[in-house]
């Protein structure tokens, strides 16, 4: 990756709030701060409970609408 291309990532990154950086001469230092991802992983935690539930709604309703061995529904309907 060219200097140039890497210098913009770091502008995103520093944009957003995930790392803060620091120029002393030619050296330019990049931390990540303690909460930088807190709020990535609270959104990440949120959609798996939300896919968690989706699926397990899916498991039950295939579990009672699973067919028997004469191929009837369980539940009775159709």
């Amino acid at each position: 990756m060219a200097l140039p291309s890497f210098v913009q990532h770091l502008k995103v990154l520093e944009s957003s709030g995930l790392i803060r950086t620091s120029k002393v001469g030619r050296v330019r230092t990049c931390e990540m701060g303690p909460d930088a991802l807190l709020s990535a992983e609270e959104w990440i935690a949120d959609r798996r409970k939300r896919w968690e539930d989706r699926l397990d709604n899916l498991e039950n309703y295939l579990r009672t609408h699973e067919p028997n061995k004469e191929g009837e529904q369980i539940n009775g309907n159709e």
